[in-house]
């Protein structure tokens, strides 16, 4: 117990204070460390590993889109980042400039790009000339730069790692197919494969993407009831083709400018992770993400045949992602790592269990123990992992549902937000007056306008007019 305490002892209760809690689990659990870089962090070892699975899963589900992966120049001519003006003007604060080759002035400034719309605008000039080129469906994995003034590990970094889509159509209804089914894909792998339930809906003109003519998101409550962006996508229509003049010869002979679309999941999908499954002793790692799915524990491993039988195990459990924790130190510094680490089932197998053929597999997620025959471990465990993952969501799919709050009137809006730590449904008449009031007021904002509508009353929250949506508003990061 002592090993125990000195792991997790510098771990501050989520309770008590939310945010460290959070930093402590990413620097205690090695997934990151600071960097002499201010704003940029280290993704060590474990944290890449995960974001490795996102990738592996995520590039799976693109391809099976008809996604094909390429990869374009990180700087940004200004000249070319000018040309979309609302673009740029969304971008402008959170930019980085390149002003120097080696010694010398550059003639035009490079920014370090913070996303990659006008350089794929630039490639499709090029590449589409007739309907036959379309559609155009590419995606990067790469890093970004944002000059953001506030950071913290994965949620909000100077540097961070994602993959963006962009893709090109003959027609604004095929980039809206597109800019849907691509949200859909990430809902799917973020509920299926992340375990982390999510709210699909629409950004308000407010909220959504500097340039776009819709923005689609996917929202996940936290542990601590704020909201998370998690993935979003969006439908250009013409206007990027127009400002960059990408145009395609149509079946009728006429010249047509193509419809764009643009999406993207970065890093940030681990902070939720965290945050949506961890607790007081580390990390919770759902099993289709988890780099070690499976630690075998020898206990008294010196002791005859203990040993050989935790690496037995191991061999017969091959069609997993599985380690042997044969280091020497004492079962109980090496339980409460395998906690912190998040790693969803240990086996624990020492003398008296192998005298009686069998072995205790203990949940990450439940601490639950189960005694198993040594040789129904494999097909126990496969039963045992596919329910973990169920139980993550279903658990965090109960804490959503426990926390989205509805407010039919104005009073009931305010006192939401006085106590409440979640998601709050509420009318809204579509003013854009009235939702930088309820940012003013509450510091909330709008979360999203689900595609699931529901008619809480007639009348918006903030002016009492008619209302025309119903909207997901909370506090987020």
């Amino acid at each position: 117990m002592a090993d125990n305490k000195k792991l997790v002892a510098e771990i501050t209760s989520m309770d008590e204070d939310f945010t460290q809690w959070y930093t402590d689990v990413c620097i205690k659990a090695d997934l990151v460390s600071y960097s002499n870089i201010k704003g940029c962090m280290v993704i060590k070892p474990a944290g890449y590993a995960i974001w490795e699975l996102i990738q592996k899963h995520l590039d799976a589900r693109f391809k099976e889109t008809g996604v094909q992966n390429a990869y374009l120049p990180m700087f940004i001519p200004e000249s070319l980042l000018q040309k979309e003006k609302d673009h740029v003007e969304g971008f402008a604060p959170e930019v980085a400039w390149v002003t120097h080759g080696g010694l010398e002035p550059l003639t035009e400034r490079y920014c370090v790009r913070p996303t990659s719309e006008t350089l794929f605008c630039d490639y499709y000039k090029g590449e589409i000339h007739s309907y036959k080129d379309l559609p155009q469906v590419l995606n990067q994995w790469c890093s970004v730069v944002r000059w953001e003034k506030e950071t913290r590990p994965f949620l909000r970094s100077r540097e961070f790692l994602w993959q963006e889509g962009h893709t090109a159509h003959a027609t604004f209804e095929e980039a809206e197919e597109r800019t849907q089914q691509m949200l859909n894909v990430y809902a799917d792998f973020l509920e299926n494969d992340m375990a982390i339930p999510v709210i699909k809906g629409q950004k308000t003109e407010k909220e959504k993407f500097a340039g776009a003519e819709a923005t689609y998101t996917v929202e996940a409550l936290m542990h601590d009831g704020r909201a998370l962006q998690s993935a979003t996508s969006h439908n250009f229509g013409d206007g990027f083709a127009k400002a960059f003049g990408i145009q395609y010869a149509g079946k009728d002979n006429q010249l047509h400018y193509v419809n764009q679309t643009s999406w993207g999941l970065t890093t940030r999908t681990i902070g939720a992770m965290i945050m949506v499954h961890g607790d007081n002793s580390g990390l919770v790692v759902p099993p289709k993400i988890a780099p070690i799915q499976v630690v075998v524990i020898p206990i008294q491993q010196k002791k005859e045949g203990v040993l050989e039988a935790a690496n037995k195990i191991a061999e017969s459990l091959a069609g997993f992602r599985v380690k042997v924790d044969s280091t020497d130190r004492t079962p109980g510094f090496k339980f409460a790592e395998q906690e912190m680490r998040g790693i969803p089932v240990r086996v624990e197998i020492g003398p008296k269990d192998l005298e009686a053929g069998k072995c205790v597999l203990c949940r990450r997620d439940t601490r639950e123990k189960i005694e198993c025959a040594i040789d129904e471990v494999p097909a126990k465990m496969a039963e045992l992992l596919d329910q973990i993952q169920k139980d993550m969501f279903n658990r965090a799919k109960a804490h959503l549902e426990a926390h989205t709050f509805a407010a039919h009137n104005k009073e009931e809006f305010a006192e939401a937000f006085k106590e409440t730590k979640g998601f709050v449904k509420a009318m809204w008449c579509g003013c854009r007056e009235c939702e930088d009031k309820i940012k003013e007021d509450y510091n909330v904002t709008s979360r999203c306008i689900p595609f699931e509508q529901e008619q809480l009353s007639d009348t918006c929250v903030v002016c009492g007019k008619p209302a025309t949506k119903m909207v997901y508003w909370g506090r987020a990061y």
